[in-house]
């Protein structure tokens, strides 16, 4: 694994990438005030008992750390929401991701992957996230949304503004660059809020046959979702809904790239990129880390956690945890199981999981079909996406 981050320069702050860790599953951090949960067994118990590690993490974080502005609120973000609230409104969008409703949108993936594919032929070059992993998911999930695909260069100044941070958190010393990138934040989220809010009052008067009609017209316990809850739960379909796959492919091609006897045994026997992909998900989880609140003193890896405390749930580091994964530094799609946490588990698990592995099954197939190589330029670096908790290319360039 070393060897892997050392030849594709990746950031120190991506310590699971660097080599086993030694330190115990779970630590108290008094530089940032946090707890941080590192092991396979420790984490899967904090991702199954939401009752004990609250997804309202909001109400642990300081006040100063907040900036105060009246438009702002996490009202109706499912990420944030706790039973039995969350459950009432995943169960309004779960409908327009069954199993039948997404294996329908094969074709259309395949044929925007060749039409983005032969746009880049026509330019002559391939960068892999602005040609294809990009692209790809954000046309699929605006389509089910029902926002404008060609919106995508917004989108991705959006997605980019939010994510794409180094800085670390702290709640006990917040400097004043912490300070000013929360605030610098509200921007892309207020345009984001208000591009959205326009399209969902056009859907109050014309509903259509799309996600966000589904959401403006739903009921919970009898009453229509509040404007905020409609816009935020957009949001989150909006952005989740192509950063995991956007994350998922380039980190597939690159690890394909870093092995390339896998990369052979995925041409000559297609039936195994499945496992090609969650194996890449282990190897290079693309939401690294997610935050919990404790709403009681637990023991947690042999420690005690009180009450009222911001965890970091470290799923990049779980994922390599050697008391669950055999020789956890090598890419391996033979593992069976292979039980990663990369969605998450239980009420919180990624609604849209079904979706992010067909796409990425489906693009990784064609790659496979019109390259006969997936290589990374050795002239043009690959540059992975410099915030801690996520793990992801923001270029890759292919020879």
């Amino acid at each position: 694994m070393a060897d892997f981050a050392e030849r594709y320069g990746i950031p120190e702050q991506h310590f699971w990438l660097h080599g086993p860790r030694s330190g115990p599953p779970v630590e108290f951090d008094p530089a940032s005030g946090m707890w941080n949960v590192y092991g396979y067994p420790e984490l899967h118990e904090v991702l199954g008992d939401p009752a004990t590690f609250s997804s309202d993490t909001m109400r642990v974080v300081p006040k100063g750390l907040v900036p105060e502005v009246e438009e702002f609120s996490l009202d109706g973000f499912i990420t944030q929401i706790d039973p039995p609230a969350h459950g009432k409104l995943r169960r309004l969008v779960s409908s327009a991701f069954t199993r039948k409703i997404v294996a329908d949108l094969e074709p259309r993936i395949a044929a925007l992957t060749h039409e983005l594919l032969d746009a880049a032929r026509e330019r002559g070059r391939l960068e892999l996230v602005t040609d294809l992993a990009y692209p790809l998911p954000v046309i699929v999930i605006a389509e089910l949304l029902g926002v404008p695909a060609t919106d995508r260069a917004l989108f991705k100044r959006w997605a980019d503004a939010l994510f794409q941070r180094d800085t670390k958190i702290s709640l006990t010393e917040p400097d004043e660059r912490q300070l000013a990138q929360r605030q610098e934040s509200l921007r892309p989220w207020k345009e984001m809020s208000d591009y959205l809010a326009g399209h969902a009052a056009e859907r109050r008067a014309r509903p259509r046959g799309d996600l966000l009609s589904l959401l403006v017209e739903a009921e919970v316990d009898g009453e229509r979702l509040p404007d905020t809850q409609v816009v935020n739960f957009a949001i989150v379909l909006l952005l989740a809904g192509h950063v995991t796959t956007t994350m998922l492919l380039g980190n597939t091609v690159l690890c394909l790239d870093a092995f390339p006897e896998q990369q052979d045994r995925a041409r000559a026997d297609r039936s195994t990129i499945p496992a090609v992909i969650e194996e890449s998900l282990r190897y290079l989880t693309p939401f690294a880390a997610l935050g919990r609140a404790t709403t009681r003193e637990v023991e947690l890896g042999g420690v005690k956690i009180p009450a009222d405390q911001l965890v970091m749930a470290w799923l990049g580091s779980a994922n390599r945890d050697p008391r669950q994964f055999p020789d956890p530094d090598m890419f391996d799609p033979g593992r069976d199981p292979n039980p990663h946490l990369a969605f998450g588990r239980g009420i919180h698990f990624c609604l849209g999981a079904p979706l992010a592995r067909l796409e990425g099954r489906v693009a990784l197939n064609i790659l496979l079909d019109r390259l006969p190589s997936l290589r990374t330029d050795p002239d043009d670096p690959p540059e992975l996406m410099p915030a801690p908790t996520m793990t992801g290319v923001r270029r890759l360039a292919l020879a």
